[in-house]
Order: C-alpha cells, then structure tokens, then sequence
C-alpha cells in the first residue's frame, strides 16, 4: 500500500475500545506525545513480552511525558484478561472494526505463515506528536529491545 500515513502526516482520529467499555481515540492524548504499539494477539509470547517491556517501562515514558498505548484486534474482554494476568500497567486497546485505525493505517495486511495466507496485524509503532502528526514508525518490529529503543527515541 503506497499512501499509507508516515512521517509528518496527521495520525487518523479513529476510536478505539477500552477493556472498561469505554472508547479512546488518539485525539484524547492532544498535548502530549503519544506510543501507540500495534501487534497480532493477546496471550501470545512475543506480544506478551512487548506488553511487559512497555508497562515495565512505563514511569520512564510518564516521566518524559508520553503516553503509551497497546493495540491490537482482540476483543475488549481478552485485553482485559490479558492485562490482568501479565498485571500490564500499559493501557490496552480494540480496533476490532472494519475500517479501523489499523486498516487505515495499512498495517491490517495480508500475511502468510508455512504457505497459509491470511489478514493480520503487521507488528508495527507509532510515535505521534503533540500535534497529533506522525513523528516516527517502526515497521515490522522484532520485539527483542524494541520498548528500550523507543524509550530511547522519545527521551534523546
């Protein structure tokens, strides 16, 4: 997908679902700069490490003034549950919608494990500026150190 948002382009203003029922959406973080980590499936081991290194990092980002926050197409009830047995400290949300933050971002995208294809979500960060632009993307990020790094990119 060529016109996927990047580096300088405003993030789109989609609402997402909270584990609590409620609804976020990244207009709500406006004057502060915003993490949001994208990633396939609650519950399993790389995405319960990414999970884990950002909330254990989570101070730092509080302390630099950034919000985090994870998203994947999960059902709110199974972040919930997710959060609860990892104690995540780093908020959660659903973009279970057709045509949501995801899709429009193109990161929604067809895959493909041992010849099988399949639509999932292409492990991808988000860095969003207080004016709501588009700072920074990691693409097709390798979980191993990547909060650290990002910490690093919002502290330096």
């Amino acid at each position: 997908m060529t016109d996927r948002p990047g580096v300088g382009d405003s993030l789109p203003d989609i609402a997402l679902e909270t584990p609590e029922g409620g609804s976020v959406r990244p207009s709500d973080f406006k004057s502060q700069r915003l993490v949001l980590f994208f990633y396939p499936k609650d519950m399993t081991p790389g995405c319960t490490t990414e999970a884990i290194d950002f909330s254990a990092l989570k101070p730092k980002f509080d302390a630099a003034g950034v919000a985090v926050l994870g998203i994947s197409k999960d059902s709110a009830e199974r972040h919930r549950k997710f959060a609860e047995k990892h104690a995540l400290t780093v908020p959660l949300a659903t973009d279970a919608e057709q045509g949501g933050l995801s899709d429009a971002l193109g990161i929604w995208a067809e895959k493909q494990l041992y010849g099988k294809r399949f639509m999932g979500m292409v492990r991808t960060t988000y860095l969003v500026g207080a004016d709501g632009r588009i700072e920074r993307v990691w693409d097709k990020v390798k979980v191993k150190g990547h909060a650290e790094e990002v910490l690093a990119a919002v502290s330096g």
